[in-house]
């Protein structure tokens, strides 16, 4: 068994079936020879109890001191406990982070998320995401390449932070399904942007305002009559814009004054109603054959999009920066107004959680300090 060198390997011949020459100095290194006349370096060891060969490269571009160098590298790494070929076998076979969307978006966003949360997630991945990471191995992405990906998007704080939940969500199951590491998930550490949150409330006059402006729509008869419902039913119950839009009239109980809805973003859930949306709903025309409340221009279906009906609302009232979810926010603030505690506010709204609630706090404390003004004053008459 010679010391391979290169006047060996050149003068190689091929035989009618491959065969080895293995070298004398670094047990494992050996040279493999094809019957077409291929040539190309290979290290033989052992992980644990099998026998494992990876190739090194063929001769024609390695020459015999880097074959030696890789062999030994290999060699070192197996007798610390690792699988140098295992490892190479898991990059080849790895998938890309477009790859691992495509799984996410079949096993996760189309079967557990909402169809409104789903149309955000694959529109992040979409715009944003794979753009910038598609490319990328799900082995190979790292916290740097996560970090780097968040601060670009730092002109659009918000959207960088929902980016930020995705590839969380997805590389959490990446490591569930075994396609990278436990543990390793590459956006842990990364501090989110801090996000101011809208808590716009809409007067009494500029509610005003907005009826006004539906009655006199009404009466032009230009827009469609489900859509100035859909904005009276969001002002009159709290509702959120999808359990508007996606209402249908099996889920309107008038003799009970409800509406049972058996999927919302809590989950199902009654809505009770007041008589002015009762009122609303008896007076709603019905579409013969739809089943939708809010129904739209396409036979069967509802109305899918009430944003360009809303800005037309809002700039005829002058709110250019009232936004639908605001009307959500006014009804609550207006059951503060009314003497309403934070508990009765969370069961009209539909919340499940107390911290949900708690965002209108600072108003409830308004009527108490209107009272402590009171009490204080006349305190103080009776002090001189």
């Amino acid at each position: 068994m010679p010391k391979l060198t290169k006047r060996i390997v050149d003068t190689a011949e091929p035989q009618a079936r491959e065969y080895f020459i293995w070298d004398s100095d670094i047990p494992g290194l050996g040279l493999r020879i094809l019957p077409s006349g291929r040539k190309s370096y290979v290290v033989q060891y052992r992980a644990g109890r099998r026998s494992r060969r990876m190739t090194l490269g063929p001769s024609t571009v390695l020459t015999c001191t880097q074959a030696r160098n890789r062999a030994i590298e290999i060699i070192a790494a197996a007798r610390n406990g690792e699988d140098p070929a295992a490892a190479r076998d898991a990059q080849r076979t790895a998938v890309t982070v477009r790859e691992l969307a495509e799984c996410f978006d079949a096993e996760h966003i189309a079967i557990r998320l909402k169809p409104s949360t789903a149309r955000e997630y694959r529109r992040n991945l979409r715009r944003f995401i794979l753009p910038a990471l598609g490319r990328l191995l799900v082995t190979e992405v790292t916290r740097a390449d996560v970090a780097k990906f968040h601060h670009d998007l730092r002109h659009i704080p918000y959207q960088a932070n929902r980016c930020l939940e995705v590839i969380s969500k997805m590389f959490n199951l990446a490591e569930m399904w075994g396609l990278r590491p436990d543990g390793t998930n590459p956006r842990k550490h990364i501090r989110k942007y801090p996000e101011e949150k809208r808590e716009r409330f809409l007067s009494a006059a500029e509610l005003r305002r907005v009826g006004e402006v539906l009655r006199e729509m009404e009466a032009e008869g230009i827009e469609l009559t489900s859509a100035i419902l859909a904005v009276r039913l969001l002002i009159l119950t709290g509702c959120r814009l999808g359990e508007i839009m996606t209402l249908k009239w099996d889920y309107v109980d008038i003799p009970g004054r409800a509406l049972r809805l058996p999927d919302s973003k809590t989950g199902a859930k009654i809505v009770h109603l007041g008589q002015p949306a009762i009122e609303q709903l008896e007076r709603a025309p019905r579409m013969p054959g739809n089943p939708w409340v809010i129904f739209g221009t396409i036979e069967g279906k509802h109305l899918s999009d009430l944003q360009p009906f809303w800005r037309r609302v809002r700039a005829r009232a002058g709110l250019k920066d009232a936004r639908i979810h605001d009307l959500r926010h006014t009804f609550a603030s207006t059951a503060v107004a009314a003497g309403q505690g934070l508990p009765m506010i969370g069961k009209l709204l539909g919340h499940t959680q107390v911290q949900t609630t708690a965002r209108y706090a600072h108003l409830a404390a308004d009527p108490v300090r209107d009272a402590a003004d009171v009490v204080a004053l006349t305190s103080k008459r009776s002090l001189g």
